[in-house]
């Protein structure tokens, strides 16, 4: 897709916990919306009531509540009907999606460092997002003892998956470096760490670089 074309644009934000994707995708959507673009923002697991309600199952309770493989399941339960609900409508509109993780962190979380394997996310990838993958992913990255401290001071509820320990984060972390490696002309590795806005300038100098109609329309 190009930034100019009727079925619109779309972001994923992935990276471990803690790394501030949530802060910087509101950073993006406000300058976005400045450009004259609408923007749709979402989230994952999530992003459309049957996908919301899967959410709860997956982040809440104790770490060895689901395997990997019922995890995978729950997470491509979710994303089918968060596609099917709310991604497809907007990009079908022409609108820039943004999304608070997307596959990628099915394949980190499950696929590699909870041992499930590459094949098995894998095929649920190519039955339920298929051509579907964002345009651009940025992976925000962040040592792990730091985003842990992060995220641990919010205080919720969804501990879930942090409460996995500092080796599965790792592993995490390292799935994802390993996944930009793998595709680097659709994922974009940014440091998270410093300020909020020293982060969203390593972010929108990665779109100026590869797609610059997108902020200035």
């Amino acid at each position: 897709m190009t930034p100019n074309a009727p079925s619109g644009f779309f972001i994923s934000f992935e990276g471990g916990d803690g790394a501030g994707k949530s802060t910087q995708i509101q950073v993006l959507a406000k300058t976005l919306r400045k450009a004259g673009r609408e923007v749709v923002l979402t989230r994952e697991p999530g992003g459309s009531p049957g996908a919301e309600a899967i959410r709860k199952l997956l982040l809440e309770g104790s770490a060895d509540k689901w395997s990997p493989l019922t995890e995978a399941l729950l997470m491509y339960a979710s994303r089918a009907d968060h596609l099917e609900r709310t991604i497809i409508p907007a990009l079908a509109r022409g609108a820039v999606v943004i999304t608070d993780r997307f596959a990628d962190s099915s394949m980190a979380y499950q696929g590699l460092a909870g041992e499930l394997g590459e094949d098995a996310v894998s095929t649920l990838y190519t039955l339920v997002v298929g051509a579907q993958a964002p345009d651009l992913t940025f992976i925000l990255d962040l040592p792990v003892d730091e985003g842990l401290k992060r995220s641990g001071s919010t205080g919720d509820a969804e501990q879930r998956f942090e409460s996995k320990g500092t080796a599965y984060q790792e592993k995490v972390r390292q799935a994802f470096l390993e996944i930009a490696k793998r595709e680097p002309e659709r994922c974009a590795v940014v440091s998270a760490e410093g300020e909020i806005m020293d982060v969203a300038a390593r972010i929108s100098a990665v779109i100026q670089t590869r797609y610059p109609t997108l902020l200035n329309r």
